[in-house]
C-alpha cells in the first residue's frame, strides 16, 4: 500500500511540474478535495441482487489542464462500496450437515478501496461561471478492508465477519459521469455531479463464487 500511495504522489509531483510549464496559467494543475455519498450494489453470478445500500468517498481531486477544455482527471480516494445480495450455497458459510438441501444465504458486503482513478474530462465553454463536464475512463481499486454479514432464514449467523482472505486485492471498473463546475473565486471552483462505476472484475477469491460490485456516486468537491 505504501508503494502505490508514494507512485501516485511522484507521478502528482511530476505532472505539477511539467504543467506548470503551460502557455496559460489556465492549462496548469488543480488539486481538489472531494466528500461525497455512494450508492453500491453487487451482482453474483449464482444468485441476485437484493438493492442498493449507502457508502462514502473522501479524498483527493486532480486535473491535468492540457487545452482549455480537456483534462486527464485522477485522484487519491477511500471509497466504500456496499451491496446487499442472496446466493445459494455460498463458500465458505454453506454447511450441508446444517442445510443438506440448496440454501439460499443474505450476504452484505462491506468493500473499501483505496481508488485512483484514470479519466478523460472533456468541458465546454463558460457560460457564465460554469461550466458543463462528460467524463470517462478506468477506475483502479485496491482492497483495505472487507466485512460481511451473513443470514439464513432471516437469522443473522455471522456479523462483521473479516473476509479480506476471501476477496480480490486488485477491482478495475469502467467510469462515466457529467456534473458541473461553478467558478466561487478567481483560482476556487466548486463541482457536482453523478458517475457510475462499473467494476467489471471478480471481487470474490472464494472457491465457486464470482461477484461484482457497482456504484453511483453523487459527486461534490472543492478546486483550489
Amino acid at each position: 500500500m505504501k508503494q502505490i500511495i508514494a507512485a501516485f504522489f511522484l507521478t502528482f509531483l511530476t505532472a505539477t511540474a511539467f504543467a506548470q510549464q503551460g502557455p496559460e496559467p489556465y492549462y496548469g494543475f488543480r488539486l481538489g478535495l472531494t466528500a461525497h455519498p455512494t450508492f453500491g450494489w453487487a451482482k453474483p453470478e449464482n444468485g441476485k441482487s437484493n438493492g442498493f445500500s449507502l457508502g462514502f468517498t473522501y479524498g483527493l481531486l486532480a486535473d491535468f489542464n492540457f487545452t482549455e477544455n480537456y483534462s486527464f482527471s485522477t485522484g487519491l480516494t477511500i471509497t466504500s462500496i456496499n451491496g446487499k445480495t442472496s446466493e445459494i450455497n455460498p463458500s465458505p458459510y454453506y454447511d450441508a450437515s446444517a442445510y443438506p438441501n440448496p440454501t439460499l444465504y443474505d450476504l452484505k458486503y462491506k468493500m473499501q478501496y483505496v481508488e485512483i482513478p484514470l479519466t478523460l474530462k472533456l468541458k465546454t465553454e463558460k457560460i457564465g461561471d460554469v461550466r458543463w463536464y462528460g467524463q470517462f475512463g478506468l477506475s483502479n481499486g485496491f482492497n483495505i478492508g472487507a466485512r460481511q454479514d451473513v443470514s439464513v432464514a432471516g437469522k443473522t449467523i455471522l456479523k462483521d465477519e473479516h473476509i479480506k482472505k476471501d476477496t480480490n486485492f486488485y477491482r478495475a471498473g469502467l467510469i462515466v459521469g457529467a456534473g458541473l463546475e461553478y467558478d466561487v473565486a478567481k483560482n476556487t471552483s466548486v463541482t457536482t455531479g453523478l458517475t457510475f462505476n462499473n467494476g467489471f472484475t471478480d471481487i470474490s477469491s472464494a472457491s465457486g463464487r464470482t461477484v461484482r460490485n457497482h456504484y453511483v456516486g453523487l459527486n461534490f468537491g472543492v478546486f483550489f
